[in-house]
């Protein structure tokens, strides 16, 4: 079996955006061993907002020299494909072939009001930017007001040609399929069940599409992650993520509500090292996962636990 590529999401938030502490924690990541380091997208009025990853992960790269750079969610109905194809190649460029690139939907209706994004809309929308993306990447000329439009081709191309990995970001039985007919990695969501995931991945691949070997795709999946010697502690986490996934059953999207009935044990990996170990161990057994990206800041921990949690797991990621 190969080896397993570890990655975090940031593990300390700042209220304000601020690069630095992400840039900072992306360093550290990448001396205790770690693979990647991980942002998500989010806008409007939440702690900690972060609307721009690209920006952010490019003062990351500025601290680092191996480290892969990843986004879990880029949101591409709301942005315009070549303006995202150039952001991601002058990235690459600027990180020396380190991006990561995944990509989604989103689902929040607020989110597209007010990018005057039609909600029915965003799955077509998504697709056609992908393959716009793709091909501007290409170096091919890109036709920019219809037939017969002036052509453009895009400068500068991304260092990892064809382009940098892309993976797809799905939560839902539409938006696996999608990520299966495009042929392109599918990106776990972190709170949904083993057994959901399971049944995924069947989906994902039964309408994986002709050109695809489904068998040479990246099996990422996101988890909550968090290894600790105290019993009580162990304990602590769990009770708080149970109650943060509780809080979810009112979310509008249908996929969350159902993911908010589900046990702890079946979505993180919570416990000694022995215990995750063997719960990465399942998940590479069950689904072949090749990436795990772990979600490291945690409910109900202090940050000082947070911190011996993950020095934990880099001595676990060493050996697997």
């Amino acid at each position: 079996m190969s080896r397993l590529h570890v990655g975090l999401t940031p593990w300390r938030a700042d209220a304000h955006g601020a690069a630095g502490p992400l840039a900072e924690q992306g360093e550290r990541a990448e001396a205790l061993g770690f693979a990647s380091f991980w942002l998500p997208e989010s806008h409007f009025g939440a702690r900690g907002a972060l609307p721009q990853p690209l920006l952010l992960l490019a003062a990351v790269a500025s601290r680092t020299r191996k480290l892969g750079l990843g986004t879990t969610s880029y949101l591409l109905p709301v942005r315009h494909p070549l303006q995202v194809a150039e952001d991601v190649a002058v990235l690459d460029r600027l990180s020396e072939g380190r991006v990561i690139l995944g990509v989604g939907r989103g689902f929040r209706s607020d989110l597209f009001a007010a990018f005057d994004v039609p909600s029915k809309e965003k799955r077509d929308r998504f697709q056609s930017a992908l393959e716009q993306m793709i091909r501007a990447w290409s170096g091919e000329p890109i036709t920019t007001d219809g037939d017969g439009g002036e052509a453009v081709r895009l400068a500068p191309l991304p260092v990892q040609r064809p382009h940098p990995p892309i993976w797809v970001a799905a939560f839902g039985p539409k938006a696996v399929e999608q990520a299966g007919r495009l042929g392109l990695p599918y990106l776990a969501s972190p709170i949904e069940s083993l057994d959901a995931l399971v049944e995924n991945h069947a989906r994902h691949r039964s309408v994986s599409s002709a050109g695809a070997r489904v068998g040479d795709l990246a099996v990422p999946v996101m988890r909550t992650v968090f290894i600790s010697k105290d019993d009580a502690c162990a304990a602590r986490v769990r009770e708080a993520l149970a109650a943060q996934t509780a809080a979810l059953a009112g979310s509008r999207a249908a996929a969350i509500r159902r993911s908010a009935r589900a046990d702890v044990a079946s979505f993180a990996l919570v416990g000694g090292a022995s215990e995750v170990e063997d719960g990465i161990a399942r998940y590479r057994e069950v689904l072949g996962m090749t990436h795990l990206i772990a979600r490291v800041q945690v409910p109900g921990a202090e940050p000082a636990e947070i911190e011996a949690a993950l020095d934990q797991l880099a001595e676990l990621s060493a050996k697997l």
